[in-house]
Protein backbone atom coordinates (compact mmCIF):
# COMPACT_ATOMS: atom_id res chain seq x y z
CA UNK A 1 0.00 0.00 0.00
CA UNK A 2 1.39 3.45 -0.71
CA UNK A 3 1.71 5.78 1.66
CA UNK A 4 -0.08 8.82 1.25
CA UNK A 5 2.24 12.04 0.84
CA UNK A 6 1.09 15.45 2.40
CA UNK A 7 0.01 18.52 0.68
CA UNK A 8 3.41 20.23 1.42
CA UNK A 9 5.53 17.21 -0.05
CA UNK A 10 2.93 17.24 -3.67
CA UNK A 11 3.52 21.00 -3.45
CA UNK A 12 7.27 21.17 -3.12
CA UNK A 13 8.02 18.81 -6.04
CA UNK A 14 4.99 20.68 -8.00
CA UNK A 15 6.56 24.14 -7.71
CA UNK A 16 9.96 22.72 -8.82
CA UNK A 17 9.51 21.07 -11.85
CA UNK A 18 8.81 24.38 -13.69
CA UNK A 19 5.84 23.07 -15.44
CA UNK A 20 3.63 25.12 -17.68
CA UNK A 21 1.48 27.29 -15.96
CA UNK A 22 -1.75 25.69 -17.01
CA UNK A 23 -0.65 22.38 -16.10
CA UNK A 24 0.89 23.79 -12.95
CA UNK A 25 -2.91 25.19 -12.22
CA UNK A 26 -4.32 21.73 -12.85
CA UNK A 27 -1.90 19.22 -10.86
CA UNK A 28 -2.70 22.15 -7.69
CA UNK A 29 -6.20 21.57 -7.61
CA UNK A 30 -5.75 17.49 -7.87
CA UNK A 31 -3.74 18.07 -5.46
CA UNK A 32 -5.70 20.16 -2.83
CA UNK A 33 -8.92 17.86 -3.70
CA UNK A 34 -6.52 14.97 -2.54
CA UNK A 35 -5.95 17.12 0.60
CA UNK A 36 -9.52 16.98 0.92
CA UNK A 37 -10.14 20.63 0.62
CA UNK A 38 -12.66 19.62 -1.58
CA UNK A 39 -13.48 20.42 -5.37
CA UNK A 40 -15.52 23.53 -5.30
CA UNK A 41 -13.08 25.02 -2.76
CA UNK A 42 -9.85 24.08 -4.17
CA UNK A 43 -11.52 25.79 -7.71
CA UNK A 44 -11.94 28.67 -5.84
CA UNK A 45 -8.67 28.77 -4.27
CA UNK A 46 -7.29 28.24 -7.92
CA UNK A 47 -9.08 31.50 -9.44
CA UNK A 48 -7.59 33.29 -6.45
CA UNK A 49 -4.34 32.48 -7.46
CA UNK A 50 -4.60 33.33 -10.87
CA UNK A 51 -5.80 36.47 -9.80
CA UNK A 52 -3.61 37.34 -7.29
CA UNK A 53 -0.59 36.13 -10.35
CA UNK A 54 -2.50 39.08 -12.77
CA UNK A 55 -1.27 41.63 -9.73
CA UNK A 56 1.87 40.39 -8.26
CA UNK A 57 4.74 38.84 -9.65
CA UNK A 58 4.48 34.82 -8.49
CA UNK A 59 7.48 32.63 -10.30
CA UNK A 60 9.86 30.64 -7.58
CA UNK A 61 7.94 27.69 -5.37
CA UNK A 62 8.71 30.47 -2.89
CA UNK A 63 6.27 32.58 -4.62
CA UNK A 64 3.78 30.41 -5.13
CA UNK A 65 3.88 28.96 -1.79
CA UNK A 66 3.47 32.18 0.13
CA UNK A 67 0.57 33.58 -2.29
CA UNK A 68 -1.31 30.15 -1.75
CA UNK A 69 -0.85 30.61 2.11
CA UNK A 70 -2.67 34.06 1.91
CA UNK A 71 -5.39 33.10 0.08
CA UNK A 72 -5.93 29.61 2.68
CA UNK A 73 -5.32 31.97 5.32
CA UNK A 74 -8.70 34.12 4.33
CA UNK A 75 -10.55 30.80 4.61
CA UNK A 76 -9.64 30.09 8.03
CA UNK A 77 -12.00 30.83 10.78
CA UNK A 78 -10.31 31.07 14.42
CA UNK A 79 -12.35 31.82 17.40
CA UNK A 80 -10.73 32.14 21.05
CA UNK A 81 -12.58 29.67 23.65
CA UNK A 82 -12.21 31.17 27.23
CA UNK A 83 -14.58 30.39 30.38
CA UNK A 84 -15.95 34.13 30.96
CA UNK A 85 -14.88 34.84 34.31
CA UNK A 86 -17.96 35.38 36.74
CA UNK A 87 -20.12 32.96 35.17
CA UNK A 88 -20.56 28.93 35.27
CA UNK A 89 -19.38 28.10 32.00
CA UNK A 90 -20.77 24.90 30.63
CA UNK A 91 -18.47 23.18 27.64
CA UNK A 92 -20.41 20.32 26.15
CA UNK A 93 -17.82 18.48 24.03
CA UNK A 94 -19.37 16.48 21.42
CA UNK A 95 -17.62 13.89 18.85
CA UNK A 96 -17.78 9.81 17.37
CA UNK A 97 -16.46 7.60 19.39
CA UNK A 98 -12.61 6.81 18.94
CA UNK A 99 -11.46 10.75 18.02
CA UNK A 100 -10.15 11.62 21.24
CA UNK A 101 -13.11 13.42 23.04
CA UNK A 102 -12.34 12.33 26.68
CA UNK A 103 -8.77 13.03 26.44
CA UNK A 104 -9.14 16.40 25.21
CA UNK A 105 -11.78 17.47 28.05
CA UNK A 106 -9.12 16.20 30.74
CA UNK A 107 -6.35 18.62 28.54
CA UNK A 108 -8.84 21.45 28.53
CA UNK A 109 -8.95 21.10 32.82
CA UNK A 110 -5.60 20.96 32.38
CA UNK A 111 -4.84 24.07 30.38
CA UNK A 112 -7.14 26.31 31.52
CA UNK A 113 -5.71 25.41 35.51
CA UNK A 114 -2.65 26.14 34.11
CA UNK A 115 -3.01 29.30 31.62
CA UNK A 116 -6.13 30.87 33.01
CA UNK A 117 -5.67 29.63 36.51
CA UNK A 118 -9.41 28.31 36.51
CA UNK A 119 -9.34 25.36 39.55
CA UNK A 120 -13.60 25.09 40.35
CA UNK A 121 -14.00 22.69 36.91
CA UNK A 122 -16.12 20.00 37.22
CA UNK A 123 -16.35 16.72 34.54
CA UNK A 124 -19.68 15.54 33.94
CA UNK A 125 -19.72 11.87 32.52
CA UNK A 126 -23.05 11.98 30.31
CA UNK A 127 -21.24 9.42 27.41
CA UNK A 128 -23.63 6.74 29.50
CA UNK A 129 -23.27 4.04 26.95
CA UNK A 130 -19.44 3.37 27.02
CA UNK A 131 -18.34 2.27 30.38
CA UNK A 132 -14.89 3.01 29.09
CA UNK A 133 -15.57 6.35 29.07
CA UNK A 134 -17.06 7.01 32.31
CA UNK A 135 -14.33 4.66 33.74
CA UNK A 136 -11.92 6.77 31.42
CA UNK A 137 -12.87 10.28 32.65
CA UNK A 138 -13.17 8.93 36.51
CA UNK A 139 -9.37 8.21 35.84
CA UNK A 140 -8.80 11.45 34.33
CA UNK A 141 -10.55 13.09 37.33
CA UNK A 142 -7.96 11.29 39.76
CA UNK A 143 -4.99 12.69 38.17
CA UNK A 144 -6.34 15.86 37.91
CA UNK A 145 -8.25 16.42 41.76
CA UNK A 146 -11.36 17.25 40.21
CA UNK A 147 -14.68 16.08 40.49
CA UNK A 148 -16.49 13.58 37.79
CA UNK A 149 -20.38 13.85 37.59
CA UNK A 150 -21.70 10.41 36.74
CA UNK A 151 -24.28 7.64 36.31
CA UNK A 152 -24.14 4.11 35.87
CA UNK A 153 -23.65 2.43 32.21
CA UNK A 154 -27.19 3.11 30.26
CA UNK A 155 -28.22 5.76 32.69
CA UNK A 156 -30.07 8.78 30.69
CA UNK A 157 -27.06 11.47 29.90
CA UNK A 158 -30.18 13.94 30.32
CA UNK A 159 -30.25 13.24 34.10
CA UNK A 160 -26.13 13.33 34.64
CA UNK A 161 -26.40 16.68 32.90
CA UNK A 162 -28.99 17.93 35.34
CA UNK A 163 -26.94 17.22 37.79
CA UNK A 164 -23.63 18.56 36.81
CA UNK A 165 -25.40 21.84 36.49
CA UNK A 166 -27.17 21.16 40.05
CA UNK A 167 -23.53 20.28 41.79
CA UNK A 168 -22.34 23.50 39.54
CA UNK A 169 -24.65 25.68 40.84
CA UNK A 170 -24.35 24.72 44.39
CA UNK A 171 -20.40 24.98 44.90
CA UNK A 172 -20.19 28.05 42.79
CA UNK A 173 -18.17 26.16 40.16
CA UNK A 174 -16.54 28.12 37.00
CA UNK A 175 -16.40 25.73 34.41
CA UNK A 176 -18.11 22.26 33.55
CA UNK A 177 -16.79 20.12 30.20
CA UNK A 178 -19.17 17.55 29.89
CA UNK A 179 -18.83 14.38 28.11
CA UNK A 180 -21.34 13.24 25.34
CA UNK A 181 -22.18 9.79 23.24
CA UNK A 182 -20.78 9.83 20.10
CA UNK A 183 -22.58 6.91 18.33
CA UNK A 184 -22.86 7.94 14.55
CA UNK A 185 -24.16 4.27 13.83
CA UNK A 186 -27.51 5.10 15.69
CA UNK A 187 -27.59 8.24 14.35
CA UNK A 188 -31.40 9.40 15.08
CA UNK A 189 -30.89 8.32 18.61
CA UNK A 190 -27.59 10.27 18.71
CA UNK A 191 -29.48 13.36 17.51
CA UNK A 192 -32.58 13.06 20.04
CA UNK A 193 -30.41 12.54 23.03
CA UNK A 194 -28.54 15.43 22.16
CA UNK A 195 -31.18 17.61 21.40
CA UNK A 196 -32.57 16.31 25.00
CA UNK A 197 -29.21 17.34 26.71
CA UNK A 198 -29.43 20.56 24.59
CA UNK A 199 -32.85 21.49 25.94
CA UNK A 200 -31.84 20.80 29.48
CA UNK A 201 -28.19 23.43 29.67
CA UNK A 202 -30.64 25.80 27.70
CA UNK A 203 -33.59 25.48 30.23
CA UNK A 204 -31.08 25.34 33.79
CA UNK A 205 -28.08 27.15 33.28
CA UNK A 206 -29.78 30.65 33.98
CA UNK A 207 -27.50 33.35 32.51
CA UNK A 208 -24.67 30.80 32.25
CA UNK A 209 -22.49 30.99 29.22
CA UNK A 210 -22.86 27.87 26.98
CA UNK A 211 -20.64 26.53 24.31
CA UNK A 212 -20.77 23.42 22.39
CA UNK A 213 -17.37 21.75 21.23
CA UNK A 214 -17.03 19.54 18.36
CA UNK A 215 -14.14 17.24 18.70
CA UNK A 216 -12.56 15.64 15.26
CA UNK A 217 -10.25 13.33 14.22
CA UNK A 218 -7.66 15.65 12.08
CA UNK A 219 -6.68 12.37 9.92
CA UNK A 220 -10.00 11.03 8.84
CA UNK A 221 -10.49 13.77 6.48
CA UNK A 222 -14.06 13.91 4.55
CA UNK A 223 -15.57 11.71 7.69
CA UNK A 224 -14.73 14.30 9.90
CA UNK A 225 -16.76 16.81 7.55
CA UNK A 226 -19.86 14.61 7.56
CA UNK A 227 -19.67 14.29 11.27
CA UNK A 228 -19.32 18.29 11.65
CA UNK A 229 -22.48 18.28 9.79
CA UNK A 230 -24.73 15.92 11.67
CA UNK A 231 -23.79 17.66 14.84
CA UNK A 232 -24.15 21.51 14.05
CA UNK A 233 -27.71 20.52 12.18
CA UNK A 234 -28.57 18.84 15.61
CA UNK A 235 -27.73 21.69 18.30
CA UNK A 236 -25.66 23.73 16.54
CA UNK A 237 -21.99 23.73 16.83
CA UNK A 238 -19.65 27.08 18.35
CA UNK A 239 -15.90 25.98 17.62
CA UNK A 240 -13.84 22.94 16.78
CA UNK A 241 -10.76 21.47 17.96
CA UNK A 242 -8.51 19.21 15.88
CA UNK A 243 -7.39 16.25 17.73
CA UNK A 244 -4.94 13.85 16.84
CA UNK A 245 -3.02 16.53 14.97
CA UNK A 246 -0.24 16.22 12.63
CA UNK A 247 0.82 16.78 8.90
CA UNK A 248 -1.04 14.60 6.87
CA UNK A 249 -2.25 14.06 3.88
CA UNK A 250 -6.11 15.02 5.52
CA UNK A 251 -5.10 18.25 6.72
CA UNK A 252 -6.80 20.28 3.89
CA UNK A 253 -10.28 19.52 5.64
CA UNK A 254 -9.92 22.17 7.49
CA UNK A 255 -10.17 24.74 4.67
CA UNK A 256 -13.30 22.74 3.55
CA UNK A 257 -15.09 22.68 7.17
CA UNK A 258 -14.03 26.84 7.62
CA UNK A 259 -15.85 27.37 4.12
CA UNK A 260 -18.87 25.07 4.13
CA UNK A 261 -20.08 25.11 7.84
CA UNK A 262 -18.71 28.51 8.83
CA UNK A 263 -17.72 27.07 12.08
CA UNK A 264 -14.22 28.43 13.71
CA UNK A 265 -11.56 26.37 14.95
CA UNK A 266 -10.00 26.84 18.98
CA UNK A 267 -7.18 24.52 19.35
CA UNK A 268 -5.03 21.46 18.18
CA UNK A 269 -4.11 18.69 20.04
CA UNK A 270 -0.42 18.04 19.25
CA UNK A 271 0.14 14.89 21.10
CA UNK A 272 -0.90 12.24 24.09
CA UNK A 273 0.37 14.71 27.43
CA UNK A 274 -1.68 16.92 29.28
CA UNK A 275 0.30 19.98 27.88
CA UNK A 276 -0.75 18.66 24.22
CA UNK A 277 -3.26 21.27 23.52
CA UNK A 278 -2.58 24.89 22.18
CA UNK A 279 -4.95 27.03 20.43
CA UNK A 280 -5.45 26.40 17.09
CA UNK A 281 -2.46 28.81 15.26
CA UNK A 282 -3.20 29.76 11.47
CA UNK A 283 0.26 30.01 10.89
CA UNK A 284 1.27 26.58 12.35
CA UNK A 285 -1.54 25.45 10.53
CA UNK A 286 -0.98 26.26 7.26
CA UNK A 287 3.05 25.68 7.81
CA UNK A 288 2.71 22.01 8.39
CA UNK A 289 -0.06 22.56 5.38
CA UNK A 290 1.60 23.92 2.78
CA UNK A 291 5.34 24.16 3.92
CA UNK A 292 7.94 26.99 4.08
CA UNK A 293 8.35 29.52 1.50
Amino acid sequence: MLKKRTISEKLKNLFGLGKAEEELYDELEEILIQGDIGPRVAMKIIDELKEKKKKVKIKTREDYTAALKGILSGYLLTNTLVPVTGRLNFYLILGVNGVGKTTTIAKLAHYYRKHHGIEKIILSAADTFRAAAIEQLHLHGERLNLKVISQETGSDPGAVIFDSLASAKAKSIDLVLADTAGRMHTKTNLVKELEKVNKIIQRDLNGGEYKKVLVIDSTTGQNAYSQAEIFHQAIGIDSIIMAKYDSTAKGGIVISMCDGLKIPFSFMGTGEKPDDLVPFDRDMYLESLIGST
